[in-house]
């Protein structure tokens, strides 16, 4: 039995289709002409064989073929692959016909018809029956034991071929304990959810009975069981209140309270995006690096850079670059401290450096170490990380990934914000984070270092 993951079946099912579909129309073309390729007809499809495989996977996912759990049986595929592949094809001969100038033979589509619903079909049967594909299994706690709540446990034992695994229940009435539900025990009250979630190792928790979901989440942020995947039923509210992520089980309707994580991807395209930026930045500011080193080293004894340990990624600390604001031994007597408005530490050409953000530049070396990011959390020091982890629920999510030479805190909020409000950005960041959230708060930055606005 072959477990995969539902990103990795998806890929392996796009390029598996592209593929073949492509394969099924040259080997219609060689049918149709007894083993040779024409040289003006063949061009017809080439021209058009990005378009036409685009309309092919379109039909596919229209007819569910990227949806296993909704096509469970052989039959379920062979019916879904006739009606997409038919669906496609009087596509791409309707718009042949309308663009004349393209010379599509007409036998080769039906052909190609035949072929194509026995060779993409004939695959994913062989995936489904012979490969026995089935996703990683998914340890579930379901939270309520009322009429919703057991027939989403029917709906999921039904699937449990696609990696389902109820665990147990939770409910309000300890009075309950140790009762079987369709055979699935309740394990514990609402109340103990957090410690349930950690004896019986749970990936997923599904919320059907109307407790606060709100409440709930504050508990997960305050034990640090953040990669729990949390699912509601929803209230009516719930659907009116805006914008949701929502998945189905049957046809039961589920809202997702926590973010799916980021696909890998993503981090890798990045950090060569970091690498490439950092590069040109650094040398296109190396007069502006020059030009402050100089401001710097004339108004104020002590060293151009300033360096100190940070705390990044998986809480892993390194040493961060700057430019001194601050005046020598400025935290000598105070210990550390952050920053406030009109702060005596900082020297007259600091103050102009911070706001402008200049002073961040030989951040660009940590960039290109693979230290920080461009856009993330900002690196925070471990005294203050032991502080606030120990007195703010949550903090320590802002560790998943790497801190940033900017945020979404630094944009949007002022230079001095408390840090409970730092950490509502950056953990607004950490779940919803995407290449175009970078670009847009790049963008931000710009604005920020020209203007001064967000940098009081």
């Amino acid at each position: 039995m072959t477990r995969l993951s539902k990103t990795r079946w998806l890929i392996i099912s796009l390029i598996m289709d592209a593929v073949l579909i492509n394969f099924g129309i040259i080997l219609s073309f060689l049918l149709r002409f007894g083993g040779k390729l024409p040289i003006f007809n063949f061009q017809a499809y080439t021209n058009l064989a990005i378009f036409i495989t685009l309309v092919h996977l379109g039909a596919f996912y229209i007819y569910d073929l990227y949806d296993p759990e909704k096509i469970q049986s052989g039959w379920d595929v062979f019916f879904a692959v006739i009606k997409a592949v038919s669906l496609s094809i009087l596509v791409v001969m309707s718009i042949t016909f309308f663009l004349r100038f393209f010379s599509f033979p007409r036998t080769v589509f039906a052909i190609s018809w035949a072929l194509l619903i026995l060779i993409i079909g004939g695959w994913r049967i062989l995936a489904l029956d012979v490969l026995k594909i089935r996703w990683p299994t998914q340890r579930i706690l379901i939270v309520g034991t009322g009429e919703i709540a057991t027939q989403l446990l029917k709906e999921l034992k039904e699937r449990a071929q696609w990696g389902y695994e109820v665990v147990g229940l939770v409910e309000r009435n300890a009075g309950r304990m140790g009762e079987k539900i369709q055979g699935i025990p309740i394990v514990g009250r609402v109340s103990d959810v957090i410690k349930v979630v950690r004896e019986l190792d749970i990936d997923r928790v599904i919320i059907t009975s109307p407790i606060r979901h709100r409440e709930l989440l504050e508990e997960f942020a305050k034990s640090d069981e953040t990669g729990i995947k949390v699912e509601a039923i929803p209230e009516l509210y719930e659907i009116f209140i805006g914008k949701v992520d929502y998945s189905l089980v049957n046809d039961i309707p589920l809202i997702k309270l926590t973010k799916d994580p980021v696909p890998q991807w993503v981090f890798v395209l990045k950090r060569i995006i970091d690498i490439l930026l950092a590069a040109f930045l650094g040398i296109l500011s190396l007069p502006m690096m020059l030009i402050s080193s100089i401001l710097i080293k004339l108004t104020s004894k002590g060293p151009i850079f300033y360096k100190q340990v940070r705390v990044g990624e998986g809480e892993r600390p390194f040493n961060l670059y700057k430019f001194r604001t601050m005046f020598v031994g400025a935290e000598e007597e105070s210990g550390p401290v952050l920053a406030i408005e009109d702060d005596p530490r900082i020297t007259f050409i600091g103050k102009f450096l911070r706001k402008s953000r200049i002073d961040e530049l030989p951040q660009l070396w940590n960039i290109l170490k693979g230290d920080m990011s461009f856009v993330g959390p900002r690196p925070e020091r471990p005294y203050f990380v032991k502080k606030h982890k120990e007195s703010i629920p949550g903090y320590g999510e802002r560790f998943k990934i790497k801190p940033g030479a900017t945020g979404l805190a630094q944009v949007s909020g002022s230079y001095v914000t408390t840090s409970e409000n730092k950490l509502k950005y950056d953990l607004i960041y950490v779940y919803h984070q995407s290449l175009f959230v970078d670009l847009k708060i790049l963008l931000q930055t710009i604005k920020v270092v020209l203007t001064g606005k967000g940098a009081r």
